[in-house]
């Protein structure tokens, strides 16, 4: 009986470990893969002149509304909200 309940605690201590280290995980969209960034996608779309900053301004406004997105579900605010919206778009355009 005892060796079932050590079992038990010991798995609840390892669950209880785990949840927080998930929940903290960065979400895949605040941090794009390397070769995402909408200046890398520029370079390998080869675009100059107009359609390159007409292609970085949608890119840019898409990330805006994105981390905006994210910052709400997030339920931040004032400061927290600012910094995390702005290294999200950053991150995302790659700047």
């Amino acid at each position: 009986m005892i060796q079932h309940i050590s079992r038990i605690s010991c798995s609840a201590a390892i669950v209880g470990l785990a949840v927080p280290l998930l929940l903290s995980a960065p979400s895949s969209a605040q941090a794009p893969a390397a070769g995402n960034t909408c200046s890398i996608q520029a370079k390998d779309k080869k675009l100059a002149g107009a359609a390159l900053n007409s292609f970085m301004t949608k890119c840019q406004k898409d990330a805006q509304s994105d981390c905006n997105k994210q910052a709400a579900e997030k339920k931040l605010s004032g400061a927290a909200k600012t910094s995390f919206t702005k290294k999200c778009v950053s991150d995302q355009v790659g700047t």
